[in-house]
């Protein structure tokens, strides 16, 4: 079997679209008949995921598997940093935990992994027709260039054409691209076979002027200027814009609050599609306001944010929204949270052994513990969303003893969760994706307010992703000069002229 060609995206900065550019091209080379799968060798997210074998990877490749129509797999990230506080990350090595680094440890130690990056990428490389390879960051950070092993080192490493992506949409895309090709090196530069604009929004002539003297300057094409999309995509990381949405509009007031180690938000993508449901984040007890729902996110650092939810007014803010009849629902560290003790006898978070009240919503108490519990599931809901089936998987450290009704019962028959009233938690991300959770949530909520529940056919992610993936795709191809990114990997384009 021959090896697989690659193309890589890089950027100019973090958040200027990579991820999404290489989700479009997975959906894209899959469309026109490739065997394609994506790549990343290191990734510093929140947002993490379960395959199939119990193994932890990033969303962001999750996602681009999804769109390419093939299973995750852990191989296409092989290196995942979870940021537990602003100095240091857990080290995630081939889907299992290698411990907890400070940054300055971990460049000292990074070039240890190249050989777990190689193994996977040639392993992939096997078995697929192209690789989408995404960069981190941007390869003109001077000060990493010596070590890096995700932009142009390793490009070198597998002999990557690459992509350069700017993000216009926050200014200065020409100094951008211009002088992040200037500090590179001859050898680096020659990899880059275009440029690309990215989330523009307006009329592409007026760039005409702009985009000559780029080329004329850098000595490389401009590939294409891609819209600003109307596809939602489920976002990596904290660079979300969805966090930062503060009002809604429709009849249901859905408030999450924004804990400051935030993880697996993507939880909740499901509820924003909902026609009675408004989605919205908040960080202060002013934003709180009387929301018909209040959801508690996963975190990595569950000890931490509950410390920050008692001091900023948060803890006594929705303990009084709950004993007045709020529904509140905690995921895997919001579930913690809600409980009567937090005890991390081992200081598994943080360093140093301590026991915490919670905030006694539920008859709950958690132990925490080393070892990490990673497994995909599926289950039933109990009252009051009784029947409703549930997809999903489990990621936490922390053993939790429950003295009371369940949230859920797993396929083995095993209760999971637990439910207090008004007050629900539960382990169980992606809880909503198949849809009926969704609805059954949206249906209690109106009998709450008296209002109509709106009857429709629920819609699963998996359905909702298809539909957002092939809008992306469509947008980026009548954008891209495909022919070029074909003919940067060696290859002719099937659908011919793109533009």
């Amino acid at each position: 079997m021959s090896r697989a060609k690659c193309i890589m995206v890089q950027g100019t900065m973090s958040g200027a679209g990579k991820s999404l550019l290489c989700t479009a091209l997975c959906r894209i080379l899959a469309q026109d008949g490739y065997k394609t799968a994506p790549f990343k060798s290191q990734n510093m997210a929140l947002n993490s995921f379960v395959t199939r074998d119990g193994l932890e990877m990033g969303r962001a490749q999750v996602v681009q598997a999804q769109a390419a129509g093939i299973e995750p797999d852990v191989r296409m990230n092989p290196i995942l940093l979870k940021p537990s506080s602003d100095v240091g990350s857990q080290v995630i090595v081939n889907g299992e935990v290698r411990g907890n680094m400070p940054a300055a440890e971990y460049f000292r130690h990074k070039r240890a992994l190249v050989p777990d990056i190689l193994r996977a990428y040639n392993s992939l490389a096997e078995e697929y027709d192209i690789l989408v390879i995404e960069g981190a960051g941007s390869p003109a950070e001077i000060n990493l260039k010596a070590d890096d092993i995700v932009n142009m080192g390793l490009a070198e490493l597998v002999d990557a054409p690459v992509l350069l992506a700017g993000d216009i949409d926050r200014g200065g895309v020409f100094a951008q691209l211009y002088g992040t090709v200037a500090l590179l090196e001859e050898r680096e530069r020659s990899r880059i076979k275009g440029l690309i604009i990215n989330k523009f929004r307006g009329d592409v002539e007026i760039l005409r002027p702009g985009l000559a003297m780029l080329e004329d300057k850098t000595g490389l094409p401009v590939l294409g200027v891609v819209p600003y999309l109307d596809a939602d995509i489920e976002d990596e990381d904290s660079l979300s814009e969805r966090l930062c949405r503060k009002k809604t509009v429709k009849p249901l007031d859905v408030a999450i609050v924004r804990l400051p180690h935030i993880s697996n938000f993507t939880d909740f993508i499901p509820l924003e599609q909902h026609p009675l449901l408004g989605v919205r984040y908040l960080r202060t007890v002013r934003e709180l306001g009387a929301p018909d729902l209040v959801l508690l996110p996963g975190t990595k650092n569950t000890v931490e944010d509950l410390l920050w939810l008692r001091q900023s007014g948060l803890e006594a803010a929705l303990q009084k929204l709950a004993a007045g009849g709020t529904p509140v629902l905690g995921v895997c560290g919001g579930y913690q949270m809600l409980g009567h003790t937090l005890s991390d006898p081992e200081g598994c978070e943080g360093g140093t052994p301590r026991t915490l009240r919670g905030l006694g919503l539920l008859p709950t108490e958690t132990v925490f513990t080393a070892e990490k519990r990673r497994a995909q599931v599926t289950a039933r809901a109990a009252a009051p969303f009784a029947g409703a089936a549930l997809t999903g998987y489990e990621i936490h450290t922390g053993r939790t003893a429950v003295n009371g009704a369940p949230f859920c019962t797993m396929a083995d028959g095993t209760p999971e969760g637990c439910v207090e009233g008004n007050v629900f938690g539960t382990y169980l991300h992606g809880l909503f994706d198949s849809g009926e959770l969704t609805e059954q949530l949206a249906a209690y909520l109106c009998r709450r307010r008296g209002i109509a529940p709106e009857q429709a056919a629920p819609l699963s992610m998996e359905t909702y992703r298809e539909q957002q993936f092939d809008r992306l795709a469509d947008g980026v191809r009548r954008a891209l000069d495909m022919d070029a990114v074909y003919a940067a990997m060696g290859l002719k384009n099937p659908k011919g002229a793109s533009l």
